[in-house]
C-alpha cells in the first residue's frame, strides 16, 4: 500500500494532484501564474473545488495567460462571470485581471516572476520534515512577509494562507508528510 499525506484521501482528481503536480519546484512563469490565479480563487473552498473548475479556469482565462487576462476590460469579466465552469466571485475574477497586471510588473522587474518569488527562500526549496498533517502549518513568517510583499506590489487574494498554499503547490516549501512516498521524491527535485 502506497503511503500518501492525508489530505489527499481517495478522490482519483486529488490523487493524480498530490502524485504528480503538488510540491514539485515550478520555475515556470506560466505555471506560477496558473497556481496564483487558482490558489486565488480557492480563498474560503477546498481545492478539489478548484481542481474540478481547473480547466474552465484554461477555457474561460485564454489558459491563465497573464498577458491576455492583464488586457480583459469589464466587459469581458462580467461575460467570465456568468459561466459555471468557474467559480463566479465578482472579487476573484476581477481579481485574475489585477494580479496579472502586477505579475507583468513583477516580471518587468526582475526579469521573471520565478525569480522574483524564488529569491524568498534563497532558490532553494524549503524542506520541512512533518510526521503528520496536524504539524503541517497555514501560514509562517515566511508566507506573511511574501503576502505583505505582493499586496504592496499590487496583487490581490495574496493573504497569507494562500502565498503559503502557493507555496507548497509550487514546491518552494515541501510539505508531504515524511511517511509519504512523495517526500523523498520532491525532496531530491529541490
Amino acid at each position: 500500500m502506497i503511503s500518501r499525506c492525508g489530505w489527499c484521501g481517495n478522490d482519483p482528481l486529488y490523487i493524480d494532484y498530490h502524485d504528480k503536480e503538488w510540491g514539485v519546484p515550478i520555475r515556470d512563469d506560466a505555471r506560477l501564474f496558473e497556481f496564483l490565479i487558482l490558489e486565488g480563487a480557492q480563498a474560503g473552498l477546498s481545492w478539489i473545488t478548484i481542481l474540478r473548475k481547473r480547466e474552465g479556469y484554461h477555457a474561460l482565462f485564454d489558459g491563465l495567460d497573464a498577458g491576455e487576462i492583464a488586457k480583459y476590460s469589464d466587459k469581458r469579466l462580467e461575460k467570465i462571470l456568468l459561466d459555471p465552469r468557474i467559480i463566479r466571485n465578482r472579487l476573484k475574477v476581477y481579481g485574475a485581471r489585477k494580479n496579472a497586471l502586477a505579475f507583468l510588473d513583477v516580471q518587468a522587474k526582475f526579469g521573471s516572476f520565478s525569480d522574483y518569488i524564488w529569491d524568498f527562500v534563497d532558490g532553494r526549496p524549503i524542506q520541512n520534515q512533518w510526521s503528520s498533517l496536524a504539524e503541517v502549518p497555514a501560514t509562517t513568517p515566511l508566507s506573511d512577509t511574501i503576502s505583505k510583499d505582493m499586496k504592496r506590489r499590487g496583487f490581490t487574494f495574496v493573504g497569507s494562507t494562500i502565498i503559503y498554499a502557493h507555496m507548497q503547490a509550487t514546491g518552494m516549501v515541501n510539505d508531504h508528510t515524511t511517511d509519504c512516498f512523495r517526500y523523498s521524491e520532491c525532496r531530491d527535485l529541490g
